[in-house]
Parts: C-alpha cells; sequence; structure tokens
C-alpha cells in the first residue's frame, strides 16, 4: 500500500534513511568516477538526489587579469600582474597565476610527508600536476596550463583555498 509519499506501508523512518544514504553512496562514487574521467577538473560541480542531478561546467583556463568565469570568460591564460624577480635585481617580470579549481583545502604532495609536486624554480609544461584541491573528500588536481617556471607558491599546505584564487605564480616559457 502506498502512502502518497513514494513509500510503502511497510517503510519504516530507518529504512528510508538507509535508501537515502545508499542513493547518497551511488552519487558520490558516480561524481567521483565523472570528475576522475573528465581530465580537467571542472569549475562547478553540482549533485542532487531528489530528482537525480548531476551537473558539471568548465570556464575555460582563468586568466590572470580576466573576470570570474562566465559566458564572456576568455579561453586562454594571459600575461598576469608584473611581479618582482626572484633574483632580486629589482627588475620586474610578467607572470601568470595557476589558480584553485574549487573551493577547498590544497595540498601540496600527495600525502603527508610526501615531496611537493613543484616547488619554486622549477620548470613546468601543460598538463603537470602542482598540487591538489580536496573538496568534499574529492582530490581534484591543480595542473600548470603553459609552459614556464614556478616564480612562486602562494598558498601553504593545507590552507583553505576559495574558488579561483592564486595558488602559483609562473613566468611563462618566453619570458624566461
Amino acid at each position: 500500500m502506498s502512502t502518497g509519499d513514494g513509500a510503502t506501508a511497510g517503510d519504516g523512518p530507518g529504512e528510508r534513511e538507509e535508501c537515502l544514504a545508499d542513493l547518497l553512496a551511488v552519487v558520490h562514487r558516480t561524481a567521483a568516477r565523472l570528475l576522475a574521467e573528465a581530465g580537467t577538473p571542472p569549475a562547478g560541480l553540482t549533485v542532487r538526489a531528489g530528482e537525480v542531478t548531476v551537473e558539471m561546467t568548465w570556464p575555460g583556463p582563468v586568466r590572470a587579469d580576466a573576470p570570474a568565469p562566465g559566458p564572456s570568460a576568455a579561453a586562454g591564460p594571459a600575461p598576469g600582474p608584473v611581479h618582482a624577480a626572484p633574483d632580486g635585481t629589482g627588475a620586474e617580470e610578467e607572470v601568470e597565476y595557476i589558480r584553485a579549481p574549487t573551493v577547498g583545502v590544497f595540498y601540496r604532495a600527495s600525502e603527508p610527508g610526501a615531496k611537493s609536486f613543484v616547488d619554486e624554480g622549477d620548470v613546468v609544461a601543460p598538463g603537470r600536476q602542482l598540487g591538489i584541491v580536496e573538496a568534499m573528500k574529492l582530490l581534484i588536481p591543480v595542473e600548470a596550463v603553459t609552459d614556464g617556471r614556478i616564480v612562486e607558491v602562494l598558498k601553504a599546505d593545507a590552507a583553505p583555498v576559495e574558488y579561483d584564487e592564486p595558488l602559483f605564480a609562473v613566468r611563462p616559457s618566453e619570458a624566461a
């Protein structure tokens, strides 16, 4: 016998909670698999259990001087603001910023005590993993989008980060 809310007369509160917990676990596994298979981390992920919705959005690479992602966001990185040269000469150089793909906790290594993915002075290429942002138990890689050299690591290991917050300053190769 149906109660009108989708439950049957034999369903108790415990059974309903168990069913919702199972549904949430399936949605979580599915979202984690989709993120892993996506290759490039999305700018946003929406997951709903009622009337099941999974939505992933990509704005494209974010430019250092671009407005927040949206329909008019640029499709590639551009030179960022002037940054003091690391050699102490007082010279200035153009840098690009690698930004947080989502709100979460930033990690410089794959696990506590492990060597950092990159350090200041390291040369990077597009696709090279620079760090991780953990969001709701999902580990989202932070990757280089251009060839260049890490000028500065802007966030400490295990620091909370906001979406689009600069994590690394990178001097593009053509400026190297």
